[in-house]
C-alpha cells in the first residue's frame, strides 16, 4: 500500500463527516492506494460511531489521550509507505493533496511534507486572513532556514523516517508537531506547499484570540526546543 492517512480524534463528531466524506470515495482509494486510519482518544460524542463506515482501521482508547499518543497509534496498524497525518477537525481536497504528493514530494529526496493551513472559508474573518497569512509565512520560513517545521493539522512522512525516529514524543502535551520535524529535518529537507491548504476550526482562535494561541504556539516551540519538554502540561480540549 502507498499511503495510510492517520486521523487522530477526541470528540470530533461533529466535523469529523466533512473530512473523513470527501476522502472515503471508493474511486479517489483505487486510483491513490490508500488506507484511512481513525486513532481515538476517548470520544465520548459518537465520533468512533460517525467514523465506522469511511474508515479502513479503527484504534480506540478507553481512557483520554495526547495527539502524540493517538498518532503513534494509528501508525503502528498503518501499510503505507507513506505516512499522512491529518487532524480531525480540518478539510482538505483529496485530489489536491494527492496529485501535489505524487508531483512533488513521492520521487523526491525531501523527508517530509506539509502545507498551508486557513480557516474554513465560509467562516473566516479578516482577521483569521492576517494571521492566517502570517503563520504560513513563518512557518514556510523555518523550513528555508532548516529548522523544520509543520503544523500538525497535515504532516506527511515515509514511514520508514518516521519509525526510526520513533514516532511523536508522547511526554509532550503541546508542540509535538514541531518538535517531530524538527527532529525529521536531520533525515532530509521539508517540502513545504502553498499549492495544498487544509481549513480547519477556528474554535480555539474565537475562544483565545490569534495573539494568545500564537504566543501559547511559540513559548511551547521555545520549551521544546531548549528543554525538550512543553510549557503546556494539557492541551485544552475545544469544542
Amino acid at each position: 500500500m502507498k499511503y495510510s492517512i492517520i486521523i487522530p480524534t477526541l470528540n470530533e463528531a461533529k466535523l469529523l463527516p466533512n473530512l473523513l466524506l470527501p476522502l472515503s470515495e471508493e474511486s479517489l482509494k483505487e486510483k491513490y492506494d490508500y488506507e484511512i486510519i481513525l486513532s481515538d482518544g476517548g470520544s465520548v460524542d459518537g465520533t468512533v460511531e460517525v467514523a465506522r463506515n469511511c474508515v479502513d482501521k479503527i484504534v480506540t482508547s478507553k481512557e483520554k489521550e495526547n495527539i502524540a499518543k493517538g498518532r503513534n497509534k494509528g501508525a503502528a496498524v498503518a501499510e503505507g509507505e507513506i505516512l499522512i497525518f491529518i487532524n480531525g477537525d480540518v478539510e482538505v481536497d483529496p485530489e489536491n493533496l494527492f496529485e501535489n504528493i505524487e508531483k512533488k514530494f513521492l520521487n523526491s529526496n525531501y523527508a517530509g511534507m506539509t502545507c498551508s493551513v486557513n480557516i474554513h472559508e465560509n467562516i473566516r474573518i479578516l482577521s483569521d486572513k492576517i494571521f492566517m497569512a502570517f503563520y504560513n509565512t513563518y512557518f514556510h520560513f523555518l523550513n528555508i532556514i532548516g529548522v523544520g517545521m509543520g503544523r500538525g493539522e497535515c504532516q506527511i512522512v515515509w514511514k520508514k523516517y518516521f519509525d526510526e525516529l520513533g514516532g511523536y514524543n508522547e511526554n509532550l502535551a503541546a508542540g509535538e508537531d514541531f518538535d517531530f520535524f524538527r527532529r525529521l529535518r536531520r533525515k532530509g529537507k521539508i517540502l513545504f506547499t502553498h499549492k495544498v491548504i487544509v481549513t480547519e476550526s477556528p474554535r480555539r482562535f474565537r475562544k483565545y484570540g490569534h495573539f494568545k494561541v500564537f504566543l501559547t504556539w511559540t513559548l511551547n516551540g521555545l520549551f521544546v526546543l531548549l528543554k525538550n519538554k512543553s510549557l503546556s502540561k494539557d492541551w485544552e480540549e475545544v469544542r
